[in-house]
């Protein structure tokens, strides 16, 4: 059998790949939060319980400058915490796409699960 020529990415599909990705991804879906003890973790749930919240603001109310990942590691606790792509308009008339988290019914529900078991009469 000969070898592809060039780089060999011709030679495949990548749609298989993506799809593993995808799939991979649903995998980890969790039925329960697993909880955190981080403060800044329970700062954001606190805040994204109150409302939902672009990523500037919840990195000011959690004391972090990567709220992308303060996110990441929700997920990988077992929260979706979806975000959404909002039209916007940034201070020098340009639009832009600003991201806004917010958690979902099944987030909300993990998460008072997850307090009940923890004996926390409040939410941070």
């Amino acid at each position: 059998m000969p070898a592809p020529k060039g780089n060999g990415r011709n030679s495949r599909k990548v749609a298989p790949a993506k799809n593993h990705i995808i799939a991979s991804l649903h995998s980890n879906h969790q039925a329960y939060f697993v909880g955190t003890e981080n403060q800044r973790q329970l700062r954001a749930i606190n805040a994204l319980l109150t409302r939902p919240m672009p990523r500037e603001h919840l990195d000011s109310i959690a004391g972090c400058s990567n709220a992308p990942e303060l996110i990441a590691e929700l997920r990988r606790r077992g929260l979706d915490v979806p975000c959404e792509r909002i039209k916007f308009t940034d201070r020098d008339g340009k639009p832009c796409r600003p991201g806004v988290y917010s958690l979902t019914l099944s987030d909300r529900r993990k998460i008072y699960r997850w307090l009940a078991k923890r004996g926390a009469g409040n939410r941070g």
